[in-house]
């Protein structure tokens, strides 16, 4: 699975980004997908999951109420609308395609990143 993010760029906090995650190739459409990000200086951290199917979803408490995960297998693309925006959201921010179970995925393919940067 080849994954392409995008999206990303400058927002003002309070404002809103929406970030794309376009896949081709592989078994997107059955595989759980992720947002990830990482802040200058700090470890990975998990955003935001969808299922397969994208009846189900997990947000980190971080983001939880601010940020949506979607999905559109048609598509083969996965969202992630970004709203309410804070200064420590600012991150460079990844797709991934996991395999396993929903409680602890392995993720195996990622996409480039996309880096947000929200002005106060």
């Amino acid at each position: 699975v080849q994954l392409q993010a995008f999206g990303g760029g400058l927002g003002q906090a309070g404002g809103s980004l929406r970030l794309s995650c376009a896949a081709s190739g592989g078994t997107f459409s059955s595989s759980i997908t992720g947002w990830f990000r990482q802040a200058p200086g700090k470890a990975r951290e998990s955003v935001a999951r969808i299922s397969a199917s994208g009846t189900t979803t997990y947000y980190a408490d971080s983001v939880k109420g601010r940020f949506t995960i979607s999905r559109d297998n048609a598509k083969n693309t996965v969202y992630l609308q970004m709203n309410s925006l804070k200064p420590e959201d600012t991150a460079v921010y990844y797709c991934a395609v996991g395999v396993g179970t929903w409680v602890n995925p392995q993720y195996h393919y990622w996409g480039q990143g996309t880096p947000v940067t929200v002005s106060s």
